[in-house]
């Protein structure tokens, strides 16, 4: 399936599936109606369907779902190179009522040849596995991500327990 060279796009225009799709449609729908995953479907829908779609800026977005979500905790895990903005967010946050858990990402000091078996560099590394692990033991609501690199962000989705979104990248 390439949605991208489709010519026709009738699951816009119409609704209707183009019947390329490998997936069971009453499953997902099923999925969309589970207890953990209709709130946000619900949440999202008060911010997209009610006419705030375009109007809010990601952190007003962020803001207005975790209050939807009534989220108390949030967490943020960031690049070290971020930290002025991630304080920056962290203030706006706390001012609109969140208790914020900022966790960086060289958070426990390891050296990269302890968290890569093949590097000889003695510098301080990374460390998703422990941002992640760290706000877990913070039992956080919701986690966003500021400026986590490639690879790295990907661990850390990997094993944070709360639901997490972007609210920045890094482009160098």
């Amino acid at each position: 399936m390439n949605c991208t060279t489709c010519s026709d796009k009738v699951c816009r225009k119409s609704q209707e599936s183009c019947a390329r799709e490998s997936f069971e449609k009453a499953g997902i729908i099923d999925g969309y109606h589970a207890q953990n995953t209709s709130a946000i479907v619900q949440a999202a829908a008060r911010l997209v369907d009610n006419g705030k779609a375009g109007t809010l800026s990601r952190v007003q977005e962020v803001i207005e779902f975790a209050r939807l979500m009534n989220y108390q905790k949030i967490g943020i895990a960031y690049c070290y190179g971020m930290e002025n903005d991630a304080a920056l967010i962290s203030q706006i946050f706390r001012e609109s009522g969140f208790r914020i858990f900022p966790v960086s990402c060289t958070t426990g000091g390891f050296k990269q040849s302890d968290v890569n078996n093949s590097s000889t560099n003695q510098n301080v590394s990374c460390n998703p596995l422990a941002q992640s692990e760290q706000l877990n033991n913070e039992n956080v609501d919701f986690t966003i991500t500021m400026g986590l690199c490639l690879g790295h962000d990907i661990l850390f989705q990997k094993n944070i327990k709360s639901y997490t979104s972007t609210l920045l990248v890094k482009d160098r």
